[in-house]
């Protein structure tokens, strides 16, 4: 059995993927992939990636595997529901989808697949509907951390967890060390160890104070490899390792130099450096966010603030720079933002 799992970007979203990730990652004969989605055109681009992962699996002989589609936390409209149910009948594959949001009502009414209940939070009718169908946690585990989203989640305030489901959620919108666009296996990671480590705390006196008092350290520790360090130090070695292991797919070109492209990773000063120390072959370093400000690094192969003048009327240093591209067009595909990013360089450079 293969689950494609599409879930929400916030810890009602992330919840559900918990649950799922400890239902059927130990099963023998089960596999699950997770994709996770903001609201808007992100949630369709999604489900055309599961699509194609259902056809590859079948291309590569695997016609046996029941395959489930399953989406929490998001309402899909009439006509995404449409387009699903049929493209999941051409690849043979059953859809779940388990929300609470009441924007849904309508296309919930129209299709036998999309459960919705607006009493409780995602997490709580996917923890429900596991129990129902794959005897999930019968002694219980999950109960109490599934208990704190859901009082968060649905604003239950008189509910003893919901000041520890408070702390979750800043925990969860907080924990932006790794860019989901470009790493969201890893981003992912991250966010289900800090849940994980909720589960942790629950059962504690004062448990919403200790979290929040520990929350460093946890980030710490998700982040720690051989040695210990500053979290900012840690971090920027861990993405460094990502991105050097991904920098094929991440170079750009500034005449003749070549580049890596970064995308709303922040921290460039110490990214920045330690990733052009990492990788000598590379002139410069971009890292560009959602509303087209960019930053530049550089170890004394290039002068970026000329780059920075030049292709966003930018400045700064010869190692460090900045700007801004007025007409940049964000995405949340990545190959996409490089190809943007890429023409315009040549077009300015023309």
């Amino acid at each position: 059995m293969n689950i494609y799992h599409l879930s929400h970007i916030d810890l009602d979203g992330y919840g559900c993927q918990y649950l799922t990730h400890n239902c059927f990652s130990n099963q023998k004969h089960s596999k699950i992939e997770s994709y996770n989605a903001n609201y808007g055109p992100e949630v369709k681009a999604q489900l055309e990636e599961i699509i194609v992962a259902i056809k590859r699996e079948k291309f590569l002989g695997k016609e046996d595997r029941e395959h489930i589609i399953l989406v929490t936390d998001l309402n899909l409209t009439t006509k995404e529901a449409n387009w699903l149910e049929k493209e999941a009948l051409a690849v043979g594959a059953k859809i779940q989808l388990l929300d609470h949001h009441g924007s849904g009502e309508k296309t919930a009414e129209q299709f036998i697949w999309y459960k919705l209940d607006t009493t409780k939070c995602a997490t709580l009718i996917t923890y429900e509907w596991l129990q129902k169908h794959y005897d999930f946690d019968k002694e219980n585990h999950y109960a109490s951390i599934v208990k704190a989203i859901n009082a968060i989640d649905i604003w239950v305030n008189d509910d003893e967890l919901f000041e520890f489901g408070k702390v979750g959620l800043g925990m969860i919108s907080g924990a932006r060390e790794i860019n989901r666009t470009l790493f969201p296996t890893e981003d992912r990671a991250l966010k289900l160890s800090l849940i994980e480590s909720m589960k942790n705390y629950v059962s504690k006196e004062n448990a919403h104070i200790a979290l929040d008092d520990d929350l460093h350290q946890l980030k710490k520790a998700f982040f720690k490899q051989a040695q210990d360090n500053t979290k900012d130090n840690l971090v920027a070695f861990y993405m460094t390792q990502l991105l050097s292991n991904d920098k094929q797919r991440l170079i750009i070109e500034y005449r003749g130099y070549k580049g890596l492209l970064g995308y709303n990773l922040g921290n460039t000063s110490i990214l920045g450096n330690t990733f052009l120390v990492e990788n000598p072959d590379f002139d410069f370093y971009m890292d560009i966010n959602y509303r087209g400000n960019f930053s530049l690094r550089s170890n004394n192969k290039l002068d970026v603030s000329k780059m920075a003048a030049e292709i966003g009327n930018g400045g700064g240093h010869p190692n460090a720079s900045g700007g801004k591209i007025k007409e940049y067009k964000d995405s949340f595909v990545y190959s996409e933002i490089k190809s943007f990013v890429q023409a315009y360089i040549d077009e300015k450079t023309a």
